[in-house]
């Protein structure tokens, strides 16, 4: 008796339809972002492509200096992006530029 209810548990999940898997689509390269009004985008570059499309960042509403660096800091502590703190300085100067 056992037997038989262990082989239809086991007929019933190999039977069930395979469960979805999220996934996650990564930007796929399409261009650099543009230095800024003469501020150089290699440190948003270096950082921010990893995980953003140039032009997912470029969309962006305008942010304050202060309210960016509190994205920043979410970025790199809830989500776990790898930002080099010693680019934020770098990353602020281009996302505030104007």
């Amino acid at each position: 008796m056992r037997l038989a209810l262990t082989l239809a548990a086991l007929i019933l999940v190999a039977a069930a339809p395979p469960t979805k898997r999220l996934s996650v689509t990564l930007p796929d390269g399409e261009g650099l972002l543009p230095e800024r009004y003469g501020v150089s985008a290699d440190a948003a570059n270096s950082n921010c492509l990893a995980c953003h499309s140039a032009a997912m960042i470029t969309a962006q509403p305008r942010l304050t200096r202060v309210q960016w660096g509190e994205t920043i800091a979410k970025m790199r502590n809830v989500y776990g992006a790898p930002i080099d703190p010693a680019d934020d300085k770098a990353i602020l100067d281009w996302l505030v530029a104007d």
